[in-house]
């Protein structure tokens, strides 16, 4: 049986094989509804199957997205990779996922990777993007789209959530409780100052905690972003003679890492112990007791991205700095806090 092409669906549509590119690519141009659906019955009743790679050869460019995470066993960058992949789904593109592991050799190697494979364009959640990561990047000329961190090392469209507001209203409302002081669970010492979520948490809760006129001194933690360091951190901060009364954790998964140590401890939260996060992550409503903390709409996050990171217009000089899609925060306020 022979091959059904591009020319069949034309023929049969009655239109030419430019008309049947743009039903089945999405664009570059519109399709009147009455033409698509004569396109798409066409396609339907020969059984044609697009030939991606050699679309792909043609344009240069897949139907692909890679997106570089630290970590996806961690529930937020899951929850983020998955609603990246929603949204590219319903521009017609699939994405690839790499883990960097907070290595930056790792994000090299999948920088690589992904372009040497032509993709439509990188969203990167970078957590210290490198030198070596940026040249690559430049030397590609490729679409690029930060999502969730800003590494100092390039200068491209970002889409971010309000840290630094975030972790400023969870801190005031533990303030709010009358709590004597707030302590903070941040990163670890290699944290990056600049883009870095972690580091914009800790600002916040600063900023909070100076405008109430209580001091940081000695009350700022190191702790990896995830649960299990979080508890052995958690352990011997509540088990110490200074316990504090009032916990923000830079992340939801610390947060539960912590809950875990006072429960291990059999310290009553939040009879004894207050304790909020950040980034509402699912668990979040359903650790006992439920979670108080920072959220932020990721599925909108997602779409920006997926949207900026495919719009022809994203490298137009002078436009970067205008692309800056800033998200609002929001404050969950669930049990731990003392409500």
């Amino acid at each position: 049986m022979a091959k059904v092409t591009r020319d069949d669906v034309a023929r049969l549509a009655g239109t030419s094989t430019a008309v049947v590119s743009y039903v089945i690519n999405n664009g570059p141009r519109p399709v009147a509804p009455a033409t698509r659906e004569r396109v798409l019955a066409a396609i339907k009743e020969l059984g044609y199957r697009p030939d991606r790679v050699a679309q792909a050869m043609a344009s240069r460019r897949t139907d692909l997205i890679g997106l570089i995470v630290p970590d996806a066993r961690q529930p937020f960058f899951g929850e983020m990779a998955h609603a990246v992949e929603q949204a590219a789904s319903e521009r017609g593109k699939m994405v690839l996922v790499g883990n960097s592991d907070y290595v930056g050799e790792r994000e090299v190697h999948y920088l690589r990777a992904f372009l040497g494979m032509r993709v439509s364009g990188l969203i990167l959640v970078s957590h210290a993007l490198n030198d070596l990561a940026a040249a690559e990047i430049e030397a590609w000329d490729a679409r690029v789209v930060l999502l969730h961190e800003r590494p100092e090392a390039i200068d491209d469209v970002a889409v971010v959530t309000d840290d630094v507001g975030g972790a400023q209203l969870a801190t005031q409302h533990l303030l709010d409780h009358g709590y004597a002081y707030v302590a903070c669970l941040g990163g670890v010492a290699e944290t990056p100052t600049v883009g870095d979520p972690v580091s914009d948490h800790v600002e916040g809760w600063r900023r909070a905690m100076h405008g109430a006129g209580r001091s940081t001194e000695g009350r700022l933690f190191e702790a990896l972003y995830n649960r299990y360091d979080a508890y052995e951190v958690g352990l011997r901060l509540l088990a110490g003679p200074d316990r504090p009364p009032a916990i923000f954790c830079s992340t939801d998964d610390q947060a539960i890492g912590v809950l875990r140590a006072a429960r291990e401890l059999r310290i009553d939260v939040p009879g004894e112990l207050a304790v909020a996060g950040f980034d509402d992550i699912k668990e979040a409503g359903l650790t006992d007791p439920p979670l108080t903390t920072v959220a932020s709409d990721r599925s909108a996050m997602a779409r920006a991205a997926v949207d900026l990171v495919l719009d022809d217009g994203l490298r137009v000089a002078g436009a970067r700095r205008e692309r800056l899609k800033l998200f609002p925060s929001s404050l969950v306020v669930r049990r731990s806090c003392g409500c």
